[in-house]
């Protein structure tokens, strides 16, 4: 039955999921039993929550180009999951996250199993250890799961280039945020949407779509929109993350209040409040950005500097600008009404959201 539902999309692609973690769980533990602890950490992680946001965006940049509604298909674009278990275990690492989704991450789970069994040596060295394997684990089986996802292979190759520019651009992005955080005195708000655009622009809505319209076969009109539209949602999308980075409910976004500060995200918001502030507010963002054990006050005064500053309302605008443009790019887009429509929705749902 073809999905005509954001719900019934959901349920398929997790079902896709769920049978495919389910047969490596085999294979692991044909290996050793120990590896359960493996399966079932990957397993709560990746169909324990999450958006799906970029199998969706790919099944309707699919469905747009014409592409015939099918369970190998969805397969296929569920594998998009699994690179993105990858590029969260590994950035909870390199941010020293304490939680992801409002459960403890993965390096912090695996460091509790050391604990927990009394094991020699350092657990927080083994919780990183044990999710950066289980983040390179989940990156080969995305590849796997596309492979094998039963799709025909000459629509797979069509699609496999956009597949590999997304995980070239997913790392590189992710790098140049890590040196974003260390090189603090080139931040800029053109630098912050730089390392929005490789870390989360193209990954989470431009090569998805790009992805789903090769494999439906889709003509250069078409996928010069899906970018048109892509990226600048996409952007807005991760403009929309770092303002809940930082304002965000810990009961809803499942991290801490503030995190993003605590760990000295050099984000646009973060940016445009440097280059609005005063010598005296620009102190105090040195001071108090990065600082691990930053406390409650101090959250709460980065972010009323945030605020007065005009960043936030800055922000808000980029958010507003970059969704229009998206929208227009739609609007003339050569592509089916009834996925039309459901891309109008999905860029409100992306930009507006609280989680």
């Amino acid at each position: 039955m073809p999905a005509t539902t954001s719900a019934a999309l959901r349920t398929r692609i997790e079902s896709a999921l769920r049978d495919f973690l389910a047969g490596q769980r085999e294979r692991l533990t044909g290996i050793d039993p120990q590896l359960d602890d493996i399966c079932a950490a990957v397993e709560a992680f990746v169909l324990g929550g999450g958006k799906r946001l970029r199998p969706t965006f790919a099944y309707w940049g699919y469905r747009g180009a014409g592409g015939v509604d099918d369970d190998a298909a969805v397969t296929a674009f569920a594998s998009l999951e699994l690179l993105q278990a990858c590029a969260l275990m590994h950035d909870d690492v390199m941010d020293s996250s304490d939680t992801r989704r409002g459960e403890p991450a993965v390096h912090r789970r695996f460091a509790a199993l050391h604990e927990q069994h009394r094991w020699s040596g350092e657990a927080a060295g083994f919780g990183t250890a044990a999710a950066i394997l289980l983040g390179d684990l989940c990156l080969g089986w995305s590849a796997e799961m596309y492979d094998g996802s039963g799709v025909p292979a000459p629509r797979l190759a069509a699609g496999r280039e956009a597949y590999h520019l997304m995980r070239t651009e997913v790392m590189a992005g992710q790098y140049l945020d890590v040196l974003a955080q260390a090189d603090v005195a080139h931040s800029s708000r053109d630098r912050a949407e730089r390392v929005a655009r490789y870390k989360s622009a193209k990954y989470t809505v431009e090569r998805p779509l790009l992805l789903g319209g090769r494999l439906a076969g889709a003509d250069g009109a078409t996928l010069a929109a899906y970018s048109a539209y892509g990226l600048p949602l996409g952007a807005a999308f991760q403009l929309r993350d770092d303002v809940l980075g930082v304002f965000g409910d810990p009961a809803r976004t499942g991290k801490p209040a503030g995190d993003d500060l605590r760990e000295g995200k050099r984000t646009y918001l973060v940016a445009a409040a440097y280059e609005a502030t005063t010598p005296a507010g620009r102190a105090v963002l040195d001071a108090r950005l990065g600082t691990a054990d930053l406390d409650a006050d101090g959250v709460a005064a980065l972010r009323g500097l945030i605020v007065e500053t005009g960043a936030l309302d800055d922000t808000e605008r980029r958010i507003e600008q970059l969704t229009a443009v998206a929208l227009d790019a739609l609007a003339g887009a050569p592509i089916e009404p009834q996925p039309a429509e459901v891309l109008t929705a999905l860029a409100a749902a992306a930009t507006a959201r609280t989680s």
